[in-house]
C-alpha cells in the first residue's frame, strides 16, 4: 500500500513536472534535420533517447560504451539505410528528473527506443510510459514482466541472483545467514527470491536488517551491535556501494570484519572492491562478491582497450582496467537494436520493432545475446574475493552446472564443496572457511543451561547447588549423555547451570524464547508446539509411550489356555471318533481282515486311530486315513506347542480392562497429550508422581490396572523395580528427550552430531546399561497379547480335509466291495450253470 501511494505521488509530481519546462535535461544532443526521417545520404534516421547519470562512473561508462557500438556497427555494416541518432539526457541520479527525461523524450524528441536510466525507477511507473507510447525501454536497474511487454531489463534477474548466493551459502556448510539490505524498493526486491533458495538449501535467515541509504553512522553502528548478538556469523550485504562503505567501515571498527566472520557481496554491492577510498578497501578485506560473468574474447579485449584508452584520455578517475558489466549489456543492447531497426525499415512502428528486438540472437561481447521475458541471458556470476587491496577471482557459478573454481580452463565441469584449491581468504587474513557461527560466550560471561529441581522422577537429571560455592552439578542418565557431548566438541563451551523449582519444561522454554536462558538441559520431550519457540537437538532416548502392568504369577493350569475353545475339542473329537468308525467300516468290508473275523472290536480302533497306528490294519484305504489323521495330529500338537511357547514368553500380565484404572505420569504434558491420544475416559485416569507411587499403584493393595508413561521413564522404573513389572507394549506418539536450545544456535548441529555418535559407536548403550539396570527388550511398538487358544477358525480346514477323505474313502471301499459281491455273483452262476450242463 505505502508502494502504490508512493507511485501515485511520483507520477503525480510527474506530470507537474511535463507542464513546466523541461529544461531540467541538462545535456541534449539533436539529430540533424530534427523534424525529418530522411538525411542527406537518403539514410533512414532513427531517434534513439538516452538516460543516465553523467556524473556517474557507471553513466559515463554505458554512455562511451554506447557511442563506441554505434560506431562500431555501422563501420561494420554501412550498407544499411537506417541510422541510430542519440537523444541523451542526465538524470542527474535523481529519479524524478530520470522520470521527467522519459516523458520529454517520448513527447517531445520522438523516440523509438529509450536505454536507460541506470537509476532505479519503480517498474508499474516506467512500464506506464513504454506501454502507452508502445517504445520499448531498456533499463538497467528497473524489473521487467509479462504484463508489460515494452519494459526489457538490461540486468542479472533477482532470483538468478538468489540462487548464486544459495548456492555459495550452501558450499561451505552454512545453516543460518543474516541478510542486510536498503530499506528501498530496490533493496527490497530480491529479499522473496532470496528466501525461497536459501530455503530450498535448508537454510535459514537469523535476522534482516533493513537500513536506510540516509542512515548516520550511529544508527548504522547501533545495528551492527544488534547483529552481533547474534550467533551467526555470515553477512549477505545488498546495499548500495556508497551505503555499504560507511557500512563496511563501521564493521571494521566493531571488529566484524575479522576472522569467524564471512561478509557476501551481491551484485549491488560489489562495486565496493573497486573503492577509491583506500580505507573502505582495506577494510572490506576478505570479503566475497558477485559479479556477473561475461566470457573472454578478442572482441571484449579489444572494447575493454579502447575503453580504458578513452576514459583515461579525457582525464577521468578510475582504478578499475575492466568495463563495467551494465556499459558492456548497453553495448550489446545498441547492436540489437541497430539490427532491428534496419529490418523493420521506418520509424515508429514500435510494436515491429519490438517483434524483431524479441526475435534478435546474435553472439555479442557478453556472449550469447538474447532478450528472453524482457530479461537478458544470463552467463552466471564470477566470484571476487577482496585480498592485497585488491580483487581476486576465485570461482564461479552458472545455473547449470553451479559452482566450479576458478582455473584457465574455466569450462570445467568438476564440482566442489569450496572455491577450490585457490584458497579464499576471509577477514582476518585467514584461509580456513568460517563456522558461520560463533557462541556469544565468554569465561567471564558463561552460557546459561536451565534445569529442573524435582523431587520425584529422578535419575535423568538430579540437581545438587552447593550454596557456599553457588555452584550447581548435576547427575542422572540425562545429564551423562550431556557431559559426554559437550566435551567431544572441537571448542570450549563456558557454561553454568541455573537450578528452577516449581516449574515445567513448557515454563522453561518460554524463559529460552524470552533469552532468559540459553537453552534447557534435561529429560525435555520433543513437541511440536515447543519446537515454535526454540530448537531440539537430536534425541537420545527411545521413541513413543509404553504400557506399564503387574505380572500375574502362581497359575497351575496355565497349560490349558491353548485349549481354551470348547468348538474345537468338540470338532476333534468328533473327528477323532469319525474316523474310527470309517476305519472300522473299511477294515470290516474286507473278509481276510481281523475285524470281520472278529478278533478287533471298534473301541479299540479308536486307541488305534488316536495313535496312528497301521500294523492292525490290511486295507490301503484304511492306512491312507491314517495318514491324513497322522498330519492333523502333528499340525494340532505343533500349533499347541507354538502358542503355549508364546504365552510363556510373554507370560500373563495384568492389562487395563475396559473399565479399570490407568495411571499417568503427573503434569500437562502426559494429561492433555499422550493420555487424550489414547482415548482413555477422564473417569479412569488418574495422575502419579514418583516411581514408588507407580509401584504402590500396580499391587494388589494399589488402585491401578496398568501405567501409561514414556519409553524411557518406565525404563528407569523398571531398573529400579525389576521382576514383578513388565512393558507389555509401544505406541510411537512422542518424539523422545532431547536438549532444548535457542532458534539458530549452533550447539543444536554440534551436539546433535554428537549424539549420533555415541549413539552409533555405542557410548550411548553403555550408558543406558549404567542407569538402566536390569533391562528387557522392548516389544515391537505394534506388539499386543497373544491369542489366549487355539481357535476352530484358523484350524477348521484340516479337519474338512480329514472328513472329506475318510467319506471319500469310504464310498471307494464301498463301491468295492460291491463290485467284488457282483463278480462273484456272476461267477457262481456261470459255475453252476456249467455243472447243470
Amino acid at each position: 500500500m505505502v508502494h502504490s501511494e508512493h507511485s501515485k505521488s511520483s507520477l503525480c509530481l510527474l506530470i507537474l513536472l511535463c507542464i513546466l519546462d523541461h529544461a531540467l535535461c541538462a545535456q541534449y544532443v539533436p539529430s540533424q534535420n530534427k523534424n525529418q526521417n530522411i538525411n542527406i545520404n537518403n539514410d533512414i534516421l532513427i531517434s534513439m533517447g538516452i538516460i543516465l547519470d553523467m556524473e556517474s562512473p557507471i553513466g559515463k561508462s554505458i554512455h562511451s560504451c554506447i557511442t563506441m557500438a554505434i560506431s562500431d556497427f555501422y563501420a561494420l555494416n554501412h550498407s544499411y539505410k537506417t541510422r541510430i541518432v542519440l537523444h541523451t539526457r542526465d538524470s542527474e541520479g535523481d529519479p524524478v528528473k530520470a522520470l521527467s527525461a522519459v516523458d520529454h523524450l517520448l513527447k517531445n524528441a520522438k523516440v523509438q527506443a529509450i536505454i536507460g536510466p541506470e537509476t532505479y525507477l519503480p517498474s508499474k511507473l516506467l512500464s506506464l510510459f513504454a506501454d502507452k507510447a508502445e517504445v520499448p525501454i531498456f533499463s538497467f536497474a528497473s524489473s521487467s514482466s509479462r504484463e508489460n511487454p515494452y519494459l526489457f531489463q538490461i540486468k542479472q534477474d533477482e532470483s538468478i541472483m538468489a540462487k548464486s548466493i544459495a548456492a555459495l551459502v550452501k558450499s561451505f556448510n552454512w545453516r543460518n545467514v543474516i541478510f542486510i539490505h536498503e530499506d528501498t524498493e530496490d533493496g527490497r526486491e530480491i529479499l522473496p527470491y532470496l528466501a525461497e533458495s536459501l530455503q530450498d538449501k535448508n537454510i535459514c535467515i537469523s535476522y534482516r536488517s533493513a537500513i536506510s541509504a540516509s542512515a548516520t553512522h550511529d544508527s548504522i553502528t547501533q545495528e551492527l551491535r544488534k547483529i552481533m548478538t547474534f550467533h551467526t556469523t555470515v553477512i549477505i550485504l545488498h546495499v548500495s556501494p556508497s551505503l555499504a562503505s560507511s557500512l563496511i567501515l563501521n564493521a571494521k571498527r566493531l571488529e566484524m570484519v575479522s576472522e569467524g566472520y564471512a561478509w557476501i557481496l551481491t551484485e549491488k554491492t560489489v562495486d565496493l572492491l573497486r573503492s577509491t577510498n583506500f580505507t573502505v578497501i582495506e577494510s572490506s578485506q576478505g570479503a566475497l562478491g558477485f559479479r556477473s560473468y561475461v566470457p573472454p574474447s578478442d572482441r571484449l579485449h579489444i572494447l575493454t582497450t579502447k575503453w580504458h584508452n578513452f576514459f583515461y584520455g579525457n582525464n577521468f578517475t578510475s582504478i578499475t582496467k575492466e568495463v563495467p558489466v551494465p556499459a558492456l549489456w548497453a553495448y550489446d543492447t545498441i547492436w540489437a537494436l541497430a539490427e532491428s531497426v534496419e529490418k523493420v525499415g521506418v520509424p515508429h512502428n514500435g510494436s515491429m520493432l519490438l517483434h524483431e528486438v524479441l526475435k534478435i540472437r546474435f553472439k555479442g561481447i557478453t556472449g550469447d545475446f538474447q532478450l528472453s521475458e524482457g530479461k537478458v541471458l544470463s552467463n552466471g556470476y564470477e566470484i571476487m574475493n577482496a585480498v592485497d587491496n585488491g580483487e581476486r577471482r576465485v570461482g564461479y557459478w552458472t545455473l547449470s552446472k553451479g559452482i566450479r573454481r576458478a582455473h584457465p580452463h574455466i569450462n570445467i565441469d568438476r564440482l566442489y564443496p569450496s572455491l577450490g584449491s585457490e584458497a579464499v581468504v576471509w577477514p582476518g587474513g585467514s584461509t580456513t572457511a568460517p563456522k558461520g557461527w560463533v557462541l556469544r560466550a565468554t569465561p567471564s560471561k558463561k552460557l546459561k543451561f536451565g534445569v529442573q529441581n524435582i523431587n520425584n522422577f529422578k535419575y535423568f537429571m538430579d540437581i545438587d547447588h552447593d550454596v557456599e560455592k553457588n555452584v550447581t552439578t548435576a547427575t542422572g542418565f540425562s545429564a551423562d549423555v550431556f557431559y559426554t557431548c559437550i566435551c567431544a566438541l572441537p571448542y570450549k563451551v563456558p557454561y553454568t547451570f541455573i537450578s528452577f523449582d516449581n516449574v515445567s519444561i513448557d515454563d522453561l522454554v518460554q524463559k529460552v524464547y524470552n533469552e532468559e536462558i540459553d537453552a534447557v538441559i534435561g529429560d525435555s520431550t520433543i513437541l511440536a508446539n515447543r519446537s515454535e519457540y526454540v530448537d531440539f537437538t537430536a534425541t537420545y532416548t527411545d521413541l513413543g509411550v509404553g504400557t506399564l502392568v503387574r505380572i500375574k504369577k502362581k497359575d497351575v493350569w496355565f497349560f490349558l489356555k491353548p485349549l481354551l475353545d470348547i468348538y474345537l475339542c468338540l470338532v476333534a473329537i468328533g473327528s477323532l471318533i469319525f474316523n474310527a468308525l470309517v476305519v472300522w467300516a473299511i477294515e470290516r468290508m474286507n473278509p481276510d481282515s481281523k475285524v470281520s473275523r472278529g478278533t478287533v472290536s471298534p473301541t479299540s480302533f479308536l486307541l488305534t486311530i488316536l495313535f496312528a497306528q497301521r500294523d492292525n490294519l490290511s486295507r490301503n484305504l484304511s492306512k491312507f486315513i491314517m495318514f491324513i489323521w497322522f498330519i492333523v495330529l502333528l499340525v494340532l500338537f505343533t500349533s499347541y506347542d507354538a502358542f503355549l511357547t508364546s504365552l510363556l514368553t510373554v507370560e500373563q500380565f495384568e492389562s487395563a480392562s475396559e473399565r479399570g484404572i490407568v495411571g499417568f505420569h503427573g503434569g500437562d504434558f502426559m494429561k492433555g497429550v499422550t493420555v487424550n491420544n489414547l482415548h482413555f475416559e477422564n473417569w479412569n485416569h488418574r495422575p502419579y508422581y514418583s516411581y514408588e507411587a507407580y509401584a504402590h499403584a500396580l499391587s494388589k493393595d494399589g488402585e491401578a490396572d496398568a501405567i501409561v508413561d514414556e519409553i524411557p521413564y518406565i525404563k528407569m522404573f523398571l531398573s529400579r523395580y525389576p521382576g514383578d513389572y513388565a512393558l507389555v507394549s509401544s505406541q510411537p506418539i512422542t518424539s523422545g528427550f532431547a536438549f532444548i536450545f535457542q532458534k539458530g544456535s549452533p550447539l543444536v548441529e554440534d551436539l546433535s552430531r554428537e549424539i549420533a555418535r555415541i549413539r552409533l559407536d555405542g557410548t550411548l548403550r553403555s550408558l543406558e546399561n549404567k542407569w538402566y539396570e536390569n533391562q528387557i527388550p522392548l516389544p515391537s511398538r505394534n506388539s499386543t497379547m497373544p491369542e489366549l487358544s487355539l481357535t476352530l477358525d484358523k484350524l477348521g480346514g484340516l479337519f474338512i480335509i480329514s472328513a472329506a477323505t475318510s467319506t471319500l474313502a469310504l464310498i471307494i471301499s464301498f463301491f468295492y466291495l460291491l463290485h467284488v459281491m457282483v463278480t462273484e455273483g456272476f461267477n457262481y452262476l456261470a459255475i453252476d450253470g456249467l455243472e447243470g450242463f
